[in-house]
C-alpha cells in the first residue's frame, strides 16, 4: 500500500484493533547484521515524560455520540497514536521521520465529512502539529479566478489563511473540469506548490463523491502520493438517519412521537432509493426535522390562538407536522 493510511472496517471503540503498522511502514530499520551487543552497548537517551494530558480525551467525547462512523473513528484514533508515538520515539533518540498528514475525505453530501475536518484539526493542533488548527472550508468558486494570474493569487492568498490550520476544499474534482484552458488546473498547481514551500505548516484535505474523487486523482500523476491518508465516509442506512434525526429533535427540546418517526422512516426509506448517490444523508434529515418544527410552530399558533399550549404540546412533532417537497 506504499505507506498509505486506507480506512477499514472499524470495531466501533473508536480504537482500531490494527493500521498502526503505518508507523512501523514510515521509520528506519536496523540493519540485520547488528549484533545484540552493539545495541547494549550504545545506551539510549532517557524518554522525557509526555505532558499528563489525555489530548485524545477531548477529541473522542465529540466523536463518541456521532453515530455510526466506526471505520473514521477508527482511523481519527490511528492518527493520534501515529502523533503520540512519533513523539516519543523522537524524545527517546528515535528516528522520527517526516509524516505527510495531506488527506482525502470520499463520501456522498452529509456523510460528516466537515466535521471530521474541524475535528481532525482540533487534534493536530493539540498534538502540536499545527500551530492554530483553524478550518478555511473553500470551494472551486474561492479558489478560481477570472483572469490569467488571478487564481494563483486567490489560492496563495487562502493558503495563507490556512496556515497553522486546515485547507479544506469541497468537490475538490471541479477544479479538474474545463479543459486545458480552464484555469482550474492554474489553482491545482498553486496547491501542489504550496503543499512544498509550506510543508508542516498547514494540512490539505479535499473531499468529494468517491468516484469523482478517484478520477481527479488520476489526472495528475504526483497527486495520490502527497494525500497518504484516505478516509470513506459510508451513506447512513435508515436505522441511523433515524437515531440522528431524534438526537437532533432532542438537542432543540423536541421529541418525535412514534407515528412521526414511522412516516419519517417510510419516507426515507423512498428517498434512499428514488435519489441513490444524491441523498444528502444528515444534511436532509436536518433540513426535514427543521421544516417539521417551523410546520409544528404554524400549527400550534393556529390551534392555540387564544390560549397557551401545555410544555409537552410544544416539545412533541406530530406526523402532520413531517412535509416534503423537491427542495427538502
Amino acid at each position: 500500500m506504499n505507506g498509505h493510511v486506507i480506512s477499514g472496517p472499524g470495531n466501533g471503540t473508536g480504537r482500531p484493533s490494527r493500521q498502526i503498522n503505518v508507523v512501523l511502514r514510515s521509520q528506519e530499520t536496523f540493519q540485520a547484521g547488528a549484533s545484540a551487543h552493539a545495541l547494549e552497548a550504545e545506551p539510549l537517551p532517557a524518554v522525557k515524560p509526555l505532558p499528563s494530558v489525555d489530548h485524545y480525551a477531548d477529541i473522542q467525547k465529540e466523536l463518541e455520540p456521532m453515530v455510526g462512523m466506526d471505520n473514521v473513528k477508527s482511523l481519527v484514533y490511528e492518527i493520534y497514536a501515529l502523533l503520540y508515538i512519533s513523539r516519543m520515539r523522537s524524545e527517546a533518540g528515535l528516528f522520527g521521520g517526516s509524516h505527510v498528514y495531506h488527506m482525502i475525505f470520499k463520501g456522498n453530501p452529509g456523510t460528516g465529512k466537515t466535521t471530521i475536518a474541524r475535528i481532525v484539526a482540533k487534534l493536530f493542533q493539540k498534538m502540536g502539529v499545527l500551530t492554530k488548527g483553524h478550518l478555511i472550508e473553500v470551494e472551486r468558486a474561492d479558489l478560481v479566478g477570472e483572469y490569467i494570474g488571478h487564481t494563483a493569487q486567490k489560492t496563495r492568498d487562502l493558503v495563507r489563511k490556512a496556515i497553522g490550520g486546515v485547507l479544506f476544499i469541497d468537490e475538490a474534482y471541479s477544479l479538474a473540469r474545463g479543459g486545458e484552458k480552464d484555469f482550474g488546473k492554474e489553482a491545482i498547481d498553486t496547491l501542489v506548490k504550496a503543499m512544498e514551500d509550506h510543508k508542516n505548516q498547514f494540512v490539505l484535505i479535499l473531499a468529494g463523491y468517491p468516484a469523482e474523487i478517484d478520477d481527479f486523482l488520476l489526472t495528475n500523476p504526483g497527486l495520490p502520493s502527497r494525500f497518504p491518508i484516505q478516509i470513506e465516509f459510508p451513506d447512513y442506512t435508515v436505522d441511523q438517519l433515524i437515531q440522528i434525526s431524534e438526537l437532533m429533535a432532542k438537542e432543540r427540546d423536541y421529541i418525535m412521537q412514534p407515528q412521526t418517526i414511522f412516516k419519517l422512516r417510510q419516507h426515507l426509506m423512498q428517498e434512499k432509493q428514488s435519489t441513490m448517490f444524491s441523498f444528502s444523508n444528515a444534511r436532509y434529515v436536518r433540513n426535514s426535522i427543521e421544516k417539521a418544527i417551523r410546520y409544528q410552530a404554524v400549527r400550534l399558533l393556529n390551534q392555540y390562538a387564544n390560549s397557551v399550549p401545555a410544555k409537552q404540546e410544544l416539545m412533541t412533532i406530530r406526523p402532520e407536522d413531517l412535509k416534503w417537497d423537491t427542495k427538502t
